[in-house]
């Protein structure tokens, strides 16, 4: 009977962690990324073998398997031979021990809570009223200036925040530069600014005017909306756009 061979003797194009650096993950099966996670099989078959035999189990389904408790993976069933002693008992997935079944098991919890995060609603900005609602918590009560930027897809909703600088009582420096690349990392196509006045007074000053320009020009060049910057103060609020100064 020929030996069967183990990953280590498989076409360099054919073993998962290769195939992967080459390919890319999406060109894995389910059976080669959970023979990544576990690494080895046993001496009778490879951990991907193991892996394919443990998801045919399941039905080919990695929600089954999910499902899976450690008694189920590491447990052991009748051995089903002539001449073996009566009772004697097997493991049902030889190589695969405890450590690589929590490996497995917590790889499956990490897929069901990714899945929750993308399913929830995100937050939609159709108004600059919505902006102040969103930045408030964050900046009512302060005592010096603070500047954050929101990050938005096509549809305005939000796919993150960030501050951008925290100043004095009266000035917070902007680098356009840190904000324009934040943008790109988190691929937004709109962002908006918000930044608070201490004073009470919600009129932008010259610099704030100035720092709008120049955002909304470097906007420009990246094909970044800019859809407002807003001055927020205790109950009050200015809007950039609604004052007709962005288009």
């Amino acid at each position: 009977m020929q030996k069967k061979m183990n990953i280590n003797q498989w076409a360099e194009e054919d073993r998962p962690r290769e195939k992967m650096m080459q390919k890319g993950a999406a060109a894995l099966t389910n059976a080669e990324l959970l023979a990544i996670l576990i690494g080895s099989g046993s001496s009778d078959e490879s951990a991907v073998d193991l892996m394919r035999r443990l998801l045919a189990d399941c039905g080919n389904s990695l929600k089954v398997l999910g499902r899976l408790s450690l008694q189920d993976m590491m447990g052991d069933v009748p051995v089903n031979q002539t001449n073996s002693p009566h009772g004697k008992r097997t493991k049902k997935y030889k190589g695969l021990g405890e450590a690589k079944a929590i490996t497995i098991l917590a790889a499956c919890e990490l897929g069901k809570r990714r899945m929750a995060e993308e399913g929830k609603e995100r937050v939609q900005i159709c108004s600059s009223v919505d902006l102040y609602k969103y930045f408030l918590p964050l900046m009512q009560d302060l005592g010096h200036e603070e500047c954050y930027v929101l990050f938005m897809n096509q549809a305005h909703k939000v796919v993150g925040d960030m501050k951008v600088s925290s100043g004095g009582l009266t000035c917070a420096v902007v680098d356009i530069r840190m904000v324009l690349r934040e943008a790109v990392l988190r691929q937004a196509t709109t962002i908006a600014l918000c930044h608070n006045h201490p004073s009470g007074n919600a009129r932008p000053s010259g610099e704030d005017d100035r720092l709008t320009e120049k955002l909304q020009n470097a906007c420009s060049v990246f094909d970044i909306h800019l859809l407002d910057h807003i001055i927020l103060t205790d109950g009050n609020f200015y809007s950039y756009r609604e004052e007709g100064k962005l288009i």
